[in-house]
């Protein structure tokens, strides 16, 4: 019972590393240089890459404002450590290839944890364009698993790095950020590397996993945006090669998004 446990959880894996789309870009400015390399060395990655703990919540370009129709499309995968080490679940992910999962997204104006001193010092009030994780996050977990597998996602109100999804068969996954990195080549792009923790919980066991997702956002115009996005799997403590396989990804999966607004940008 243990073993089909965590085989159904890795099920969820797959579709949840989809959803880094609304974690990832934050507030700062940087030029191209070691994310840009690393998307480049796909899939040769052996490490992982320098990253800092989050603060506060996700602030997205301007660009991304409003309501977005999604398509995210597995386009490419690879097993680094095979055959030695795979992970069980990377097989049968092989029958996502070229299959597009498409649902709606949105981005909004809000306060975030970076601007609520206006309440001390006015002139710092502003929003800022951040995702509506709840929303994004409901909607690609039904777009992938079914309407009737998913009952809700919630965004902790006092961490927006932690969220938790509500599984119909009485299973929960929690994801937290602990790391996260950018690139600005310019003011249509942008590059981004995020690190979270998924813990899996309602089996016999709770499982573990960490994921790293680094994605390439291009802005082609005010109605259409496009990304390179790939995700990395590293082994769990729980499993018997860990110490074996260190830093290095034992799976990596590169998507296609492609986003175009269904309303005028916010």
């Amino acid at each position: 019972m243990a073993r089909e446990s965590v085989k159904r959880n890795r099920r969820y894996i797959v579709w949840f590393v989809l959803l880094g789309l609304v974690w990832l870009l934050c507030s700062g400015t940087a030029w191209a240089g070691p994310l840009s390399d690393r998307l480049q060395a796909f899939p040769n990655w052996t490490d992982k890459p320098s990253t800092r703990p989050p603060i506060g919540d996700l602030v997205y370009p301007d660009w991304l404002a409003g309501t977005w129709e999604m398509t995210s499309t597995l386009v490419d995968t690879a097993a680094p450590l095979a055959p030695d080490i795979e992970t069980p679940g990377f097989q049968s992910n092989q029958s996502l290839l070229n299959e597009p999962i498409t649902c709606e997204v949105r981005f909004e104006p809000r306060m975030t944890s970076y601007t609520r001193s206006y309440l001390l010092r006015p002139r710092l009030a502003h929003e800022e364009i951040v995702a509506d994780r709840a929303f994004n996050g409901l909607n690609l977990a039904k777009a992938y698993l079914g309407e009737e597998a998913v009952k809700k996602v919630v965004v902790d109100d006092k961490n927006p790095n932690r969220q938790l999804t509500m599984l119909a068969d009485y299973r929960m996954l929690e994801s937290t950020v602990t790391g996260r990195a950018i690139e600005q080549p310019s003011d249509t792009d942008f590059i981004t590397t995020e690190f979270f923790q998924q813990l899996f919980r309602g089996g016999n066991k709770p499982y573990f996993n960490e994921v790293e997702t680094t994605t390439a956002y291009h802005q082609v115009d005010d109605n259409h945006v496009t990304a390179d996005q790939i995700t990395a799997v590293y082994l769990s403590p729980q499993e018997p090669n860990y110490f074996d396989a260190g830093n290095r990804p034992v799976a990596l999966y590169r998507y296609q998004l492609d986003l175009t607004a269904i309303n005028t940008p916010i």
